[in-house]
């Protein structure tokens, strides 16, 4: 199972991590795997390439492992921009969610500091 757990604050998202594989199918032919893959990868390239936010990733391939942290200090902008792609990714992945929750776990924590 693959567990993604979503930090905010102050209604922004601010850690994004993922870790674990679904095992829906082996490696290579895991198509759930891909997608939540595929969305949150998708969504860490957007933040950094789109509203270019220096934001950190963590990644292990062999251990399912992805993580997006962002800065302490972004300019408004970049927060705007970083929070609707992030909050779009955390609508793919809750889309997900509903067809594979034997598969996926999600857990979003608010305003912990």
């Amino acid at each position: 199972m693959t567990k993604v757990k979503i930090t905010k604050q102050n209604n922004f998202i601010t850690v994004v991590e993922a870790s674990g594989h679904t095992g829906y199918k082996e490696s290579g032919e895991d198509i759930v795997c891909a997608a939540l893959s595929s969305i949150i990868q998708t969504a860490a390239l957007g933040v950094v390439s789109v509203a270019k936010v220096d934001a950190k990733i963590e990644k292990d391939d062999k251990l399912g492992y992805f993580k997006i942290i962002m800065p302490n200090k972004i300019t408004k902008k970049q927060l705007y921009e970083a929070n609707i792609i992030l909050n779009t990714m955390l609508n793919g992945v809750n889309d997900l969610l509903k067809g594979y929750s034997n598969f996926i776990e999600l857990e979003v924590l608010e305003d912990v500091y």
